[in-house]
């Protein structure tokens, strides 16, 4: 969808749909739901239509499944309504799909929890743990005692040798 007017097109599509559904569609079987995105064929005959569905965790299936049910029924008033304000000789035909954003969110957030309480048992066992080898592994200078001689002699100054 590089085309901008096909975007604009896409955008407005979603703004329709959004506010018919908020406004003059009527059906209990409609949960709270909400359009993430459109996305337009480059002909602009049809239209895919992402949702999500605010919803209860114990009855997530049953909900997304009434929702469905509820969009399949009011697809023609939602196209008839669509054709309307965009002034389109044809109108593109719409196709809900529930989006899969929410549910790749929760499986992130699942992983990023588990990742942090890894980091957590293994901060919680440093906290312990001693040193393998020597506390300061690197070799320092040897330091001589007062009652030490030097380990070298130097050469004094030598006396001028007759010859």
């Amino acid at each position: 969808m590089s085309n901008p007017r096909v975007r604009k097109i896409a955008d407005r599509i979603q703004v329709i749909v959004a506010e018919m559904l908020e406004r003059r569609i009527k059906d209990p079987r409609l949960g709270f739901i909400t359009i993430t995105d459109v996305r337009l064929t480059g002909d602009s005959q049809q239209a895919t239509i992402f949702y999500t569905v605010l919803s209860e965790p114990d009855s997530a299936t049953g909900d997304y499944a009434s929702t469905a049910a509820a969009l399949e029924s009011a697809k023609g008033l939602l196209r008839s309504e669509v054709a309307k304000q965009l002034g389109m000789r044809h109108a593109p035909s719409l196709t809900f799909v529930p989006d899969e954003i929410p549910e790749a969110a929760r499986h992130l957030e699942e992983v990023l929890a588990a990742a942090k309480a890894s980091d957590a048992e293994v901060e919680a066992a440093r906290a312990g743990a001693a040193y393998a080898g020597e506390e300061d592994p690197y070799k320092k200078p040897r330091e001589l005692e007062d009652d030490d001689e030097e380990p070298f002699e130097t050469p004094g100054p030598s006396a001028p040798q007759d010859t």
